[in-house]
């Protein structure tokens, strides 16, 4: 290994998607090359993700703050509590960089780049899709500053062309962004496919995406109730979800719909591999991880279009049925085109497999990291 720098994961430690890159690093480096570096464990309804062989540096650990169940109002409590501490956490991060001058940070969302940039600190940065498609156009005090933050930055890694896109084109041309997508665990998805017994379901939709407004949870709700096929069940995984929007819902819920929540990744992926369809119609999308797997896992995945499409391999778009939630009957469509589509058998090409193995998609982010 020619690096002989540490790896900092400069970012919430209840993040799924920053841990799970995280867990990545640490098959690639081992623990004793990668650590983490938070002020985010365990709140908010969000399950514990770190272990005990986990290495954490904590800055002040904000938790207690917090209130007990996601909401809206909970989120701008979280982004207050987050400003009024930012300088102590500025001068503990700095420090930190200074005692351990041979490390370099990843850091993961616009917060943390953020932070970053105050504490003076090496990084490369992955900012979140509404980081760039959406915030930056609704304040111009986040789009400066989250401009400057990046421009300070060793690279921005983001995992689509509609981000770098917007990135250059909007906020800053100088940023040196890097397109690396956001892979997926082939090798469990094929073992678990190999070991399932469970048959498909017929009357089944998997709901893959957050439980708030963003996923447009309610439109398919509604769109099922009143199409002609309202006795297909509806099941919802979230990795995260806002609780007044889910009660809000949850009451046009039918009696085959289920509420499962949060699953381990062998469990959530069962749960695919046992799902004909799978559905994610956001307002914004940037490079959905969970439609890729749902893909993967043989599923017939209902979207509404977003660039990222057109970018996917040929055997990736077959399993793809795009919907306009402004048309009458789409759901119905939607779910008579998906029949016939898991009728047949996904079979990845080598671009496919090579796009999106996540053992490749960390590769190339381990080259931008540590490239001297």
């Amino acid at each position: 290994m020619r690096n002989e720098k540490q790896l900092v994961f400069l970012c919430g430690a209840r993040d799924f998607h920053a841990m799970d890159w995280y867990s990545r690093a640490v098959k690639r480096m081992g623990y004793s090359k990668v650590s983490i570096m938070t002020d985010l464990i365990e709140s908010e309804g969000f399950p514990r993700l770190i272990n005990k062989n986990d290495k954490i540096n904590k800055m002040i650990i904000i938790d207690s703050f917090l209130f007990k169940v996601p909401s809206n109002i909970g989120n701008i409590w979280r982004n207050i509590v987050k400003l009024l501490v930012l300088p102590f956490q500025v001068i503990i991060l700095n420090r930190f960089f200074k005692k351990n001058n041979n490390i370099i940070f990843y850091a993961h969302s616009m917060y943390y780049i953020f932070l970053a940039y105050l504490a003076g600190v090496e990084f490369v940065g992955r900012p979140q899709g509404s980081d760039i498609l959406i915030k930056p156009f609704n304040s111009r005090i986040y789009k400066k500053f989250s401009t400057v933050s990046m421009l300070s930055a060793k690279y921005i890694i983001i995992d689509s062309i509609n981000m770098n896109n917007v990135i250059i084109d909007k906020m800053s041309s100088d940023i040196n962004t890097m397109i690396i997508p956001n892979g997926i665990d082939i090798k469990s998805i094929n073992s678990i496919q190999e070991q399932s017994l469970l048959l498909k379901k017929v009357n089944n939709i998997l709901s893959v995406r957050g439980l708030t407004s963003l996923y447009r949870i309610n439109d398919v709700i509604e769109s099922r109730n009143n199409s002609k096929i309202a006795d297909w069940g509806l099941s919802f995984i979230y990795p995260f979800f806002d609780n007044k929007y889910k009660k809000s819902i949850k009451s046009k819920f039918m009696s085959n719909d289920l509420d499962i929540g949060r699953l381990e990744k062998d469990d959530y992926y069962k749960l695919l591999v046992s799902s004909p369809i799978a559905i994610s119609v956001p307002d914004s999308d940037s490079s959905p991880r969970s439609v890729f797997e749902a893909i993967f896992c043989g599923c017939a995945v209902i979207i509404t279009h977003h660039s990222y499409y057109d970018t996917l391999p040929e055997c990736m778009k077959e399993r793809i049925i795009i919907v306009n939630l402004d048309k009458n009957n789409w759901f119905e469509n939607a779910i008579t085109r998906a029949k016939l589509i898991t009728n047949k058998k996904f079979v990845p090409t080598k671009n496919a497999l090579q796009k999106f193995d996540e053992n490749n998609t960390f590769d190339k982010m381990y080259d931008c990291i540590f490239d001297s």
